[in-house]
């Protein structure tokens, strides 16, 4: 399974990488904004290779989280990928407030969110729940 994970800091990046290789994924693409997010996104659909997790940090610096998602959600749409087969997307953020929730949920179709650091039982039971364990 493919997986990108788009964070501007780097502690936050390789703790995420460590915690998704002890789950058994040898690999995770890495982008540090989400500018970088929406170029690996096209070239993994380009690839015939698309992502099937991505982590996104809701603030970031060129571009957020949440507009990175919403391209690859129109992306999504242009390609006419049905309703259920879309990228699932985990947001990340140190900021646990309902406006980021809200908008993450029903204006990006997240699949779920993760306020960081992100701790290891909280990135296992989001990924379990999603049906990636």
């Amino acid at each position: 399974m493919r997986v990108l994970i788009v964070e501007d800091e780097l502690s936050q990046r390789m703790l995420m990488q460590r915690y998704l290789r002890d789950m058994g994924f040898c690999h995770a693409d890495v982008a540090v904004n989400g500018l970088e997010a929406v170029e690996a996104y096209t070239a993994a659909l380009g690839e015939n290779d698309p992502y099937r997790l991505i982590f996104l940090d809701i603030e970031m610096p060129e571009m957020g989280g949440q507009d990175a998602l919403q391209r690859i959600r129109d992306m999504e749409k242009a390609r006419g990928v049905p309703a259920g087969a879309e990228v699932k997307a985990l947001m990340t953020t140190a900021h646990d407030d309902q406006r980021n929730v809200v908008k993450a949920f029903f204006e990006g179709f997240a699949s779920g969110y993760l306020v960081k650091p992100v701790e290891r039982q909280a990135l296992t039971k989001a990924m379990m729940g999603l049906g990636m364990l």
